[in-house]
Parts: C-alpha cells; structure tokens; sequence
C-alpha cells in the first residue's frame, strides 16, 4: 500500500509541490520529463532509455493494471524517480502479480503522489525541461531552500554520458524464430528486449553485444546488418559508438539505428545534436514519413534531436542523405537515410511497447536490406 509519509517535488527553478511518498521512502533527482501516454507504464519505467530522468506522468490514474512479469522491457526500473496524481488503490487486472507501488518499492525508486501532474506538465511545457528532485519521508522535512540548493547541485542532462550504465555486460543471442534469413549485431546503447524480438521474428538471428565492443569485435561476427538501439545521455559524448557506426558504413553494410541509434547515425554524417526545450516522450507523438507522406503514430522518448536540412538532400562521407521522417507537432527531425537505401533510422521506437504499431514496417525494411546480402 501506499504510504502516507510527506513528500515534496523541487524543481530547479524553485517551483514546489508538496504530496505523498510513492514507492520508495528518501529522496532522488533526474531531469523533469513528462510521459502523455495513458498505458504502457511498465514499459516506461523498464526501458533504459528513461535513466537519469524523473518522470511525470500527464494521466491522472496510475497503476490499475499493477505489473507482471512478461511486459517489462529490461530486468529492472531504470527511471530516477516518479510523479503520479491518483495511484490506484487496487491493481484489477487478471494478468496483475502485484502493484506498481511495490514494484517501485522493491527497485527503490523515490516517487511521489497526490500532486498536480498536468500544470506541472503545462510548467515543463512553458519553461523547458529542468532538473529535479523528490524528497520523501525525514528527507522532507528539512528547509525547501536547502532542497533546492541539492537540486541545483545536481548533475544535468547536458553532457552526460550514460551508455556504460545500461548497456549489457555480456553479449548474448536471440535467434532466428522460423526460417533464419540473416544475422545482424545489434548495439545495446540501452536497448529493450522487444527489439530484438522484433527482428527475430522476421527470421533474423541477433547478435546483441555491449556498447564496448570495438569494430573489429562486431566484424569477427559476420554480420549482415548492424542495429543501433535507443539509449539514454546525451549523444555529443558518445564518441565510441560513432565509431562503431563508421565502421559499420565504410563496410557498406545495411544499418538501421532508432532513438538514440538515430542521433549516432547523423553524428556520423557529419551532422549536429542538440537539446529539445522539452523533448517528445509517450506513445501518440505524430510523425510524417516524408518518402511516402503517410503519417505515423509513434512511441518517443527523446530529449536531443539531430540538425538536419529538411526538404532536400545533402552530402555526407557515404554518399548523399536526406531527411526521412519529421515530427508534426513541431518539424524536429524524426529520421534520416543515405539515398542508396544501404543505411537509415528513426528518432522514435517502431518496437513499441505497449504500442502503437504503425512502425512495425521498419523492421520488415530492414530484415528485406539485410537478406540480399544474408547468406552468412
């Protein structure tokens, strides 16, 4: 159940909400981030790319379907810290092994309820994403000025490198369901198990190995086709996985890259990233894919994007590129392809779990590059 212990939400820019202790008692800090969708919390907390960040979620009740053992996305909650409205009292659910408060309990991640969570989206929204911090228990009851002062201590987003933090230890396999028709490496930078889900059930067998792996390591593994995953950071400090990514296109093999995997791919080319004011995260963000005008619904979570020209091709190393997708709600780039169809990405997730599906295509595009070539 869950406790009735104070707690209080610090932003950095002194903004407080005082509510309950949800999940666990003490205190934590992350990057503010809001989360419009209203399903698929298990997904959300499970999924590495949501490390560091504090999230709030904009739906008002939270966990009436509890959590269960088959839908997370990795073996633990990666998130910083959660803010909820209304928790549900009862998990109702037939599929439902315990609540979402215990769970949260048992990772010890810090959470706090009872507060305002869409004015303090509409907040997010006005003034950009912000550091934060949730302090709970004997951990509230000291000043707010000197809970502020531990919020603005706390490291950003800017600049952090967190890729060592999520990736695997040790590569391992998932194979081929059916008919094996290729073998792709793909990268962890943060990935979730549906992933290589995904592409095992369209007769790829995948090799995913660490975010260390060196070139020559990927190479000695005969790939088809290399995959870069979704992950948490900032993407000016993943040098390494660049690397990797080079390596990758000089060997002129297809590669596909989402989320975090997109942002290496245009660093790559020889393109910028910066940071969103206050970044796309849900499951109902609307993408245009500009090849074939169609529009996507889509699963996000990204706070950077990748500087591109949209509308028309340009030069990189491996040849001429262009924008592939863009965000409707407001044009960041959502996509990028070299011309020669050899390599692309996207900036949101086509594995989507919980939903939607509208980008299963992707991997079915990606499992057509790699077969031409899939006789290893």
């Amino acid at each position: 159940m869950t406790t009735r212990e104070p707690a209080v939400l610090v932003l950095e820019d002194g903004r407080t909400m005082h509510g309950h202790a949800y999940g666990a008692v003490g205190e934590t800090f992350g990057e503010a981030v809001f989360s419009t969708g209203m399903t698929g919390y298990q997904e959300t907390l499970t999924d590495p790319s949501y490390h560091g960040q504090v999230v709030i979620m904009t739906a008002p009740h939270i966990g009436n379907t509890g959590v269960n053992d088959e839908d997370p996305e990795s073996a633990r909650i990666w998130v910083a810290g959660y803010v909820v409205r209304n928790p549900s009292r009862i998990s109702s659910n037939w599929r439902a092994q315990r609540s979402l408060d215990e769970e949260l309990q048992e990772f010890g991640v810090v959470g706090i309820s009872g507060v305002d969570t869409r004015a303090l989206t509409r907040h997010l929204r006005e003034v950009g994403a912000m550091r934060v911090g949730i302090f709970s228990g004997p951990a509230a009851d000291r000043p707010v000025a000197d809970l502020l002062h531990a919020v603005q201590e706390s490291p950003g987003m800017v600049g952090a490198n967190l890729t060592s933090d999520v990736t695997a230890e040790q590569p391992y396999t998932i194979d081929a369901i059916g008919e094996r028709v290729a073998t792709v490496v793909a990268v962890d930078l943060g990935i979730k198990s549906m992933t290589p889900q995904r592409m095992a059930e369209r007769g790829m067998t995948v090799h995913v190995v660490p975010a260390s792996f060196n070139w020559l390591d990927i190479a000695a593994l005969n790939p088809d086709g290399v995959f870069f995953s979704n992950g948490p950071g900032d993407p000016a400090t993943a040098d390494h996985a660049v690397e990797l990514m080079t390596g990758a296109l000089e060997a002129k093999i297809p590669v596909f890259g989402i989320c975090f995997g997109n942002q290496i791919f245009g660093r790559a080319l020889g393109l910028s990233t910066y940071k969103l004011r206050f970044g796309h995260r849900g499951i109902n963000q609307p993408v245009q894919d500009l090849t074939t005008g169609k529009v996507e619904v889509t699963a996000h979570n990204h706070g950077f994007a990748v500087q591109a020209p949209v509308g028309e091709e340009f030069d990189t190393p491996y040849g001429r590129a262009r924008v592939s997708h863009v965000c409707l709600n407001d044009d960041v780039v959502e996509g990028l392809e070299l011309i020669d169809g050899s390599a692309f990405s996207v900036q949101y997730h086509p594995e989507a779990a919980a939903g939607p599906h509208d980008s299963a295509y992707l991997f079915d595009r990606f499992a057509d590059a790699v077969a031409h070539g899939g006789d290893r």
